[in-house]
Protein backbone atom coordinates (compact mmCIF):
# COMPACT_ATOMS: atom_id res chain seq x y z
CA UNK A 1 0.00 0.00 0.00
CA UNK A 2 2.77 2.28 0.87
CA UNK A 3 4.51 1.56 -2.55
CA UNK A 4 1.30 3.11 -4.10
CA UNK A 5 1.28 6.10 -2.22
CA UNK A 6 4.67 6.95 -2.77
CA UNK A 7 4.37 5.91 -6.60
CA UNK A 8 1.10 7.89 -6.79
CA UNK A 9 2.64 10.80 -4.90
CA UNK A 10 5.95 10.95 -7.19
CA UNK A 11 3.85 11.21 -10.33
CA UNK A 12 2.26 14.60 -9.15
CA UNK A 13 6.03 15.26 -8.31
CA UNK A 14 7.11 14.78 -11.91
CA UNK A 15 4.14 16.78 -13.25
CA UNK A 16 4.57 19.37 -11.05
CA UNK A 17 8.54 19.40 -11.87
CA UNK A 18 7.65 19.56 -15.56
CA UNK A 19 5.36 22.27 -15.42
CA UNK A 20 8.18 24.22 -13.29
CA UNK A 21 10.55 23.81 -16.34
CA UNK A 22 8.56 24.92 -18.67
CA UNK A 23 7.22 27.90 -16.60
CA UNK A 24 11.22 28.73 -15.40
CA UNK A 25 11.87 28.44 -19.52
CA UNK A 26 9.27 30.37 -21.02
CA UNK A 27 10.11 32.93 -18.37
CA UNK A 28 13.37 33.24 -19.66
CA UNK A 29 12.26 33.92 -23.02
CA UNK A 30 9.53 36.31 -21.87
CA UNK A 31 12.60 38.56 -20.13
CA UNK A 32 14.64 38.51 -23.06
CA UNK A 33 12.17 39.22 -25.38
CA UNK A 34 10.65 42.48 -22.30
CA UNK A 35 13.75 43.50 -22.22
CA UNK A 36 14.76 43.37 -26.08
CA UNK A 37 11.05 45.18 -26.87
CA UNK A 38 11.91 48.09 -24.09
CA UNK A 39 9.56 46.73 -21.47
CA UNK A 40 9.30 45.79 -18.33
CA UNK A 41 8.00 41.94 -17.70
CA UNK A 42 4.91 43.59 -16.22
CA UNK A 43 4.54 45.78 -19.22
CA UNK A 44 4.46 42.87 -21.22
CA UNK A 45 2.40 40.84 -19.65
CA UNK A 46 0.25 43.58 -19.70
CA UNK A 47 0.12 43.92 -23.13
CA UNK A 48 -0.25 40.24 -23.93
CA UNK A 49 -3.08 40.22 -21.99
CA UNK A 50 -5.44 43.28 -22.68
CA UNK A 51 -4.42 41.82 -26.77
CA UNK A 52 -7.12 39.47 -26.14
CA UNK A 53 -9.65 42.05 -24.78
CA UNK A 54 -11.53 45.06 -27.24
CA UNK A 55 -11.29 47.04 -23.75
CA UNK A 56 -10.67 45.92 -20.35
CA UNK A 57 -10.92 47.77 -16.76
CA UNK A 58 -7.48 47.78 -14.78
CA UNK A 59 -8.87 45.60 -12.03
CA UNK A 60 -9.70 42.75 -14.20
CA UNK A 61 -6.59 43.09 -15.74
CA UNK A 62 -4.99 43.61 -12.92
CA UNK A 63 -6.47 40.04 -11.19
CA UNK A 64 -5.56 37.91 -14.74
CA UNK A 65 -1.95 39.32 -14.98
CA UNK A 66 -1.52 38.46 -11.84
CA UNK A 67 0.14 41.91 -10.90
CA UNK A 68 -0.51 44.28 -7.60
CA UNK A 69 -2.07 47.20 -7.67
CA UNK A 70 1.09 49.65 -7.28
CA UNK A 71 3.15 47.64 -10.34
CA UNK A 72 0.30 47.73 -12.28
CA UNK A 73 -0.46 51.77 -12.36
CA UNK A 74 3.46 52.32 -12.99
CA UNK A 75 3.54 49.69 -15.70
CA UNK A 76 0.39 51.16 -17.52
CA UNK A 77 1.61 54.73 -16.92
CA UNK A 78 4.95 53.78 -19.04
CA UNK A 79 2.52 52.42 -21.28
CA UNK A 80 -0.46 55.08 -22.28
CA UNK A 81 3.42 57.27 -22.41
CA UNK A 82 4.20 55.45 -25.09
CA UNK A 83 1.27 55.86 -26.95
CA UNK A 84 0.71 51.83 -26.40
CA UNK A 85 -2.31 52.03 -24.13
CA UNK A 86 -5.54 54.05 -23.92
CA UNK A 87 -7.13 54.82 -20.61
CA UNK A 88 -10.43 55.82 -20.64
CA UNK A 89 -12.92 56.64 -17.28
CA UNK A 90 -15.40 54.46 -17.27
CA UNK A 91 -19.21 56.32 -17.58
CA UNK A 92 -21.17 56.67 -14.43
CA UNK A 93 -17.91 55.41 -12.64
CA UNK A 94 -14.81 57.84 -11.96
CA UNK A 95 -12.81 55.37 -9.95
CA UNK A 96 -13.01 52.75 -12.85
CA UNK A 97 -10.57 52.67 -15.35
CA UNK A 98 -10.78 51.00 -18.79
CA UNK A 99 -8.02 50.26 -20.78
CA UNK A 100 -7.53 49.19 -24.07
CA UNK A 101 -4.53 48.80 -26.84
CA UNK A 102 -3.98 51.81 -29.03
CA UNK A 103 -3.06 51.19 -32.79
CA UNK A 104 0.26 51.78 -32.65
CA UNK A 105 0.16 49.16 -29.27
CA UNK A 106 -1.79 46.63 -31.64
CA UNK A 107 0.78 47.04 -34.25
CA UNK A 108 4.13 46.53 -31.54
CA UNK A 109 2.25 43.72 -30.11
CA UNK A 110 2.44 42.42 -33.57
CA UNK A 111 5.95 43.00 -34.21
CA UNK A 112 6.46 40.76 -31.27
CA UNK A 113 4.45 37.76 -32.14
CA UNK A 114 6.75 37.70 -35.13
CA UNK A 115 10.27 39.05 -34.15
CA UNK A 116 12.76 36.46 -35.33
CA UNK A 117 14.15 34.02 -31.45
CA UNK A 118 11.02 35.70 -29.36
CA UNK A 119 8.96 33.46 -27.69
CA UNK A 120 6.04 33.17 -29.97
CA UNK A 121 8.57 32.23 -32.63
CA UNK A 122 10.54 29.52 -30.44
CA UNK A 123 7.14 27.93 -28.77
CA UNK A 124 5.75 28.09 -32.34
CA UNK A 125 9.06 25.83 -33.52
CA UNK A 126 8.50 23.29 -30.10
CA UNK A 127 4.93 22.91 -31.04
CA UNK A 128 5.70 21.87 -34.44
CA UNK A 129 8.16 19.28 -32.67
CA UNK A 130 4.62 17.44 -31.64
CA UNK A 131 2.29 15.12 -33.62
CA UNK A 132 -1.31 15.97 -33.97
CA UNK A 133 -2.63 13.44 -31.73
CA UNK A 134 0.71 15.07 -28.97
CA UNK A 135 -1.17 18.56 -29.41
CA UNK A 136 -4.41 17.45 -28.87
CA UNK A 137 -3.73 15.13 -26.15
CA UNK A 138 -1.72 18.13 -24.72
CA UNK A 139 -4.42 20.46 -24.48
CA UNK A 140 -7.15 17.97 -23.06
CA UNK A 141 -4.90 17.08 -20.36
CA UNK A 142 -3.90 20.73 -19.73
CA UNK A 143 -7.66 21.24 -19.78
CA UNK A 144 -8.98 18.17 -17.34
CA UNK A 145 -5.92 19.94 -14.97
CA UNK A 146 -7.21 23.62 -15.29
CA UNK A 147 -10.72 22.97 -14.88
CA UNK A 148 -10.26 21.15 -11.20
CA UNK A 149 -7.33 23.08 -9.96
CA UNK A 150 -9.91 26.27 -10.85
CA UNK A 151 -13.06 24.26 -8.98
CA UNK A 152 -10.30 23.50 -5.97
CA UNK A 153 -9.70 27.13 -6.07
CA UNK A 154 -13.52 28.12 -6.26
CA UNK A 155 -14.55 25.17 -3.32
CA UNK A 156 -12.11 26.38 -1.19
CA UNK A 157 -13.41 30.29 -1.12
CA UNK A 158 -10.50 31.69 -3.35
CA UNK A 159 -6.71 32.27 -2.21
CA UNK A 160 -5.87 34.28 0.97
CA UNK A 161 -4.67 37.49 -1.14
CA UNK A 162 -8.14 37.59 -2.84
Amino acid sequence: MDNNVNQDFMRSVILLRSFSDIQKNMMLFIQRNATENGLTVSQYSILMTIIRHKEITQKVLGEEAFLPKSTLSQAIDGLVKRGLLQRHQVDGNRREVLLSTSKKGVDFIKSIHTQEGGIHQIFQAAVETLTEKQYDDLLVAHLQLSTFLEKYHTEQGGLVSD
